[in-house]
């Protein structure tokens, strides 16, 4: 870089596209109350479940994911954070911020078992 180049003006930068095909860009869905209904059963259906809150990201909203004593796993849209900490205090359920502990191992396991019996 040379000293003129601190001078210089930036290159002007287009507007991002109005339309979601050419550009690739995503909506968000939100949480609906099918995501809701089936935490409550999936949670009511196993035992031993934690749940992991996810925040949100450039591609998906808040999202809770449930994992059971095995490993096995759901993952689903919340409306918020504290939404989904609620949730697991209103059913008994432990709740962590999955970007601070990440997932289980247990949640690993699982999904290697049923990869390696050719489910997918």
């Amino acid at each position: 870089m040379s000293w003129m180049d601190r001078f210089r003006r930036a290159p002007k930068m287009s507007r991002p596209a109005r339309d979601g095909f050419r550009t690739g860009s995503t909506r968000v869905r939100a949480a609906d109350s099918m995501d809701l209904e089936h935490l409550q059963t999936w949670t009511a259906e196993r035992r031993g479940v934690e749940g992991f809150v996810e925040p949100r990201t450039a591609v998906s909203d808040v999202t809770l994911l449930l994992v059971a004593h095995d490993g096995e796993w759901t993952r689903r849209r919340v409306p918020s954070v504290k939404w989904a900490h609620d949730f697991c205090n209103r059913n008994q359920i432990p709740s962590y911020d999955a970007a601070v502990v990440g997932i289980p191992q247990r949640m690993r396991d699982y999904n290697r078992r049923k990869k390696l019996m050719g489910d997918a």
